[in-house]
C-alpha cells in the first residue's frame, strides 16, 4: 500500500504544513516511503519526496491518501474521484464571519472551505482530527467514516535550538532569569481577527490602569493579507495610548525563540482555534498561560493556565497582574502545564498515530 499526503500549500513555518513534514518523517522512521504533494509549493521544498500535485502519479485502488483538510481549495474537488483509499486529517475550517469587515477574499475563502469540507462528507473511509473539536465539526457535517483524534505531531527538539541573541538582550534577556523591569507579555500567531488581538490590548489597558509594573505586548506574528485589520488594530492601540506594542510581523525562526524565551507570559485569547500549537510552545518554553475558553483551547489546555470565561477588562487585567507577579500562583501553573506536556510529547504523539494508521490501514485492507 502506497502512502501520500496531500495538501493545499507547503511552506515554512504554519502548523499544517509542520505536521504534514512531521508525519513524513515519523513515516519514514517506521520504514514507509511517503510522498507529499501540495497545490502551492515553495520551490525550494521540492526534493524526491516533496513535490508539487500536478505531478501526482497514477492512482491505483490499492493506494492510501492522508489529505490534510483547512481551506477551500479546487484539490477539494480533484481528490473526489481518485480511485485509492483516503484518511482525512482535519485541521478545522475558520468561519468566515471574523473576515467580512477586513478582507472579502479571505471571508470567501473560508466559506468556500466550509462548503467543500461539507460535500466531502461521503469522500473519506476515515478521519483522523487534530482535537474532539474538529472532530465534531465533521460529525456536524454528516461525516459517517470511522474517525480517532490525535494531536499535533511537534518536534520539541526545535526550539532547543540557539535564539537571535541580540534580540533576546533587547528583550531584557530570558523571562527564567526573572529579572526583568519590563514584563514581557507574548502572543504568537497570524495577525487575523478570530484571534482577536485586539483584546489582548484590552487587558493591556485594564492592566496599565490597574497597576504600576510596567509590561510589554509582543504580537509575534505574521500581517499578510490582513492590512485593513493591522491598520485597524493600530488605531486602536493609538486610541488606548498603547503606543509600544510591538508588531513583529513574520519573523525567523531564531527570533521566535527569542520572543519565547524572554516572555514573562503568554497569552491567547482567541474565539476560533482548531488545536492552537503556540500554547504547547508555551509550555515547552516553560511560560504561564492566559487563554480564553472557547473553541479547543480549553482542551488543548486540559485544565492548566488560566482559562478566562468572559473579556470582562478588570478580571483580565487581574489575571495577568496574578500570573506576573503571585510567584506561588506561577509555579503552580508551570507544574501543572509542565505534566499536561508530557501528553503531547513527541514519543507519545508519535506512537498514538501510528497506532491509529495502523489499525485504519488494517481496516481498509
Amino acid at each position: 500500500m502506497r502512502i501520500f499526503q496531500v495538501l493545499t500549500t507547503l511552506s515554512r513555518g504554519d502548523a499544517v504544513s509542520n505536521d504534514t513534514l512531521a508525519i513524513q518523517k515519523l513515516l519514514k522512521a517506521n520504514g514507509i516511503k511517503s510522498v507529499i504533494y501540495a497545490e502551492h509549493l515553495d520551490p525550494k521544498f521540492i526534493s524526491k519526496t516533496i513535490k508539487p500535485y500536478h505531478v501526482l502519479p497514477k492512482i491505483r485502488k490499492g493506494d492510501l491518501m492522508l489529505y490534510h483538510l483547512s481551506t477551500g481549495t479546487v484539490l477539494n474537488e480533484k481528490i473526489k474521484d481518485l480511485p485509492c483509499k483516503k484518511i482525512v486529517i482535519y485541521h478545522n475550517m475558520t468561519p468566515p464571519d471574523f473576515f467580512v469587515p477586513y478582507s472579502g477574499a479571505a471571508a470567501k475563502l473560508c466559506s468556500q472551505g466550509i462548503d467543500e469540507a461539507i460535500s466531502l462528507k461521503d469522500t473519506f473511509d476515515a478521519g483522523i482530527n487534530d482535537s474532539s473539536f474538529n472532530m465534531h465539526q465533521l460529525l456536524g457535517y454528516g461525516y459517517k467514516c470511522p474517525m480517532k483524534v490525535c494531536p499535533i505531531l511537534v518536534p520539541f527538539e526545535d526550539y532547543a535550538k540557539a535564539p537571535d541573541a541580540a534580540l533576546l538582550e533587547q528583550m531584557g534577556g530570558p523571562a527564567a532569569d526573572n529579572n526583568h523591569e519590563v514584563k514581557n507579555i507574548l502572543f504568537v500567531g497570524r495577525i487575523v481577527p478570530n484571534k482577536k488581538p485586539e483584546d489582548i490590548m484590552t487587558m493591556l489597558y485594564a492592566y496599565r490602569q490597574m497597576y504600576k509594573e510596567p509590561v510589554r505586548l509582543i504580537l509575534a506574528g505574521s500581517t499578510q493579507g490582513m492590512e485593513k485589520y493591522t491598520a485597524r488594530l493600530r488605531l486602536y492601540a493609538k486610541k488606548l495610548g498603547l503606543d509600544d506594542i510591538v508588531f513583529t510581523g513574520h519573523i525567523t525562526f531564531p527570533q521566535i525563540l527569542a520572543y519565547y524565551r524572554s516572555a514573562d507570559a503568554f497569552v491567547q485569547l482567541s474565539e476560533h482555534e482548531g488545536f492552537c500549537v503556540p500554547l504547547l510552545e508555551a509550555m515547552y518554553f516553560r511560560i504561564p498561560i492566559i487563554a480564553f475558553d472557547s473553541c479547543a483551547m480549553p482542551e488543548t489546555l486540559g485544565g492548566t493556565g488560566i482559562l478566562l470565561d468572559k473579556k470582562d477588562p478588570a478580571l483580565m487585567g487581574q489575571a495577568l497582574h496574578e500570573a506576573l507577579f503571585n510567584q506561588e500562583l506561577r509555579e503552580k501553573i508551570l507544574a501543572e502545564q509542565d505534566e499536561r506536556l508530557k501528553y503531547f510529547t513527541y514519543e507519545n504523539v508519535s506512537s498514538m498515530f501510528m497506532q491509529q494508521l495502523n489499525e485504519f490501514r488494517e481496516a481498509l485492507k
